[in-house]
């Protein structure tokens, strides 16, 4: 089974700025997730990270946190996680 991980983010991110009520900009792998770039702050962040979990039922986390800063940072953390 091949999962598309960027999307699932894109769609998880996208999800959380909608709910916002807000314009969802483009997002490409070099969005940052924080800091700028997307109108989410770390609550929204943390609800991609676990429906991510549940979706993929990998959590890249789980030995301690990795940072990341970018769409396509996150993307890889899960994919190596899926082996």
């Amino acid at each position: 089974m091949s999962v598309d991980v960027d999307a699932l983010i894109r769609k998880s991110v996208s999800a959380r700025i909608q709910e916002k009520g807000l314009p969802v900009p483009v997002l490409t792998a070099e969005t940052r997730v924080l800091g700028g770039d997307l109108p989410i702050d770390s609550l929204d962040l943390a609800t991609v990270l676990i429906e991510l979990q549940v979706e993929l039922g990998r959590d890249p986390f789980a030995d301690g946190f990795i940072e990341f800063r970018t769409i396509g940072e996150l993307a890889a953390l899960y994919r190596k996680s899926l082996g």
